[in-house]
């Protein structure tokens, strides 16, 4: 099982794919968990999630845990499936409950009252690349899935 989850070709291609939404995620995780890059922090952000956004505290937990393991595990290409699973289930919910509403476009001009969803259906076809292929090259799951290794 472990050894189907990891599995992976030397592909470069997904390996960008992989780092680029690993480096993105990470800026977005850090927020809601680090309050870095001037985000809320954990709980700044479980207090928006649970509060404003009324989602219950156990997924609020799993969605900050999602983009910012998740980036980790994309960046290093570790368990990359799980991680663009997590990310591929965040990005869902965030359609439904928040950006659906303001349409596909982003808010570009200032003229809507939210963000539409363009950039989530990005992640969505990205992440569901990366459940489908996996890491590609220069990931630790290429290392260790290797037949060369005999590891696993």
């Amino acid at each position: 099982m472990i050894r189907k989850l990891m599995a992976t070709d030397n592909d470069i291609a997904t390996t960008i794919l992989r780092l680029v939404l690993g480096v993105i995620f990470f800026a977005h995780g850090a927020q809601k968990a680090l309050g870095w890059f001037g985000g809320y922090g954990f709980t700044g952000t479980m207090g928006f999630f649970t509060g404003v956004l009324h989602i219950p505290a156990v997924f609020a937990f799993l969605a900050i845990a999602a983009e910012f393991l998740g980036s980790l595990g994309l960046i290093f290409g570790l368990l990359t499936r799980v991680a663009s699973f997590g990310i591929f289930c965040n990005m869902i919910v965030a359609v439904t409950m928040v950006h659906a509403q303001f349409g596909f476009f982003m808010n570009w001009t200032g003229a809507q009252k939210g963000e539409g969803f363009e950039y989530h259906l990005l992640a969505l076809a990205a992440t569901a690349l990366l459940m489908i292929r996996g890491a590609g090259a220069a990931s630790v799951d290429r290392r260790l899935s290797s037949p060369v290794n005999g590891r696993i």
